[in-house]
């Protein structure tokens, strides 16, 4: 298809087959947020996060779309004026004829999808999903998270410099709760917040648990049962980082749809911490 006949309605038609609607959480605001299915569609930035940093990335690439795994208005708002920061970002993004579209959940759940590709680039042998899900299409994997084994037993140490290795770095980097010479095989993982599942049968029966966000509580609860009984050691990674990986997929399954459409995936870090004192594993 050449980029002269390609609009917007082209790319949400396409993003609809990759990553169906319905299959997002009940939660979950996915799809067009602002743009006109009609209009021309020649440059798109795909990025984590629709934030300032990738807004100004997207203008200044003079893209006609904006494709971000987190939904801008996730939350309920009541007024975009411009001196909030939500209609800031959207004001500019529709005078710089900018559209603006979310994948999220529904592209967590896919082969191919954010917890897929964190599996793939870990090397998973046979990854399934932590909670099955019935798929749009037949022989897929599709759920939430994965989980699956190594092709040997490493060290937890060794399994978190691979994590280390194949994400982009962060202030937080990776963080590990567990012996660092304990062997581990069967990994589960979650890209992005997963602390949901940490009493899931299926993460408990693992060696580790890869995830974000984990927090304290629910962290320490986890390790506590691990001393009573076999359970997983844990990986926390920065949450933009664990998500990260999917873009450069997701533009390449675009590309290849729209051949005559330019996709560019966002370099720019938007993990919002910025340094890190003090710290110490003593």
């Amino acid at each position: 298809m050449s980029s002269e006949f390609s609009t917007l309605r082209d790319l949400q038609r396409i993003a609809e087959e990759f990553w169906p609607a319905a299959t997002a959480e009940g939660w979950d605001r996915v799809g067009l947020v602002s743009g006109a299915g009609d209009a021309p569609l020649r440059r798109v930035l795909l990025a984590v996060d629709a934030v300032a940093a990738t807004v100004d990335e997207a203008l200044e690439l003079d893209a006609d779309a904006l494709l971000t795994h987190h939904p801008l208005l996730l939350r309920g708002v009541h007024s975009i004026a411009e001196d909030t920061s939500k209609g800031a970002l959207l004001a500019r993004l529709i005078r710089g004829g900018c559209a603006l579209l979310a994948a999220h959940t529904n592209a967590d759940q896919p082969e191919g999808g954010v917890s897929a590709v964190l599996a793939e680039r870990l090397g998973l042998i046979s990854a399934e999903a932590i909670v099955p899900a019935e798929s749009p299409r037949a022989g897929e994997v599709f759920g939430v998270g994965r989980v699956g084994e190594l092709a040997e037993a490493v060290s937890l140490r060794e399994f978190a410099e691979r994590v280390a290795g194949i994400l982009p770095a962060t202030i937080g980097g990776v963080r590990v709760a567990g012996d660092a010479d304990r062997r581990v095989r069967r990994i589960a993982l979650l890209g992005g917040a997963g602390d949901s599942l940490l009493d899931h049968p299926v993460v408990r029966g693992a060696d580790v648990y890869l995830t974000s966000d984990l927090r304290h509580h629910p962290a320490q609860e986890s390790l506590e049962q691990s001393l009573a009984a076999y359970g997983p050691a844990l990986v926390d990674v920065a949450h933009w980082a664990s998500e990260s990986l999917w873009l450069d997929g997701a533009a390449e399954r675009l590309s290849a749809r729209l051949p005559g459409v330019e996709f560019t995936v966002s370099r720019r870090r938007t993990d919002p911490w910025s340094f890190a004192v003090g710290g110490s594993a003593n």
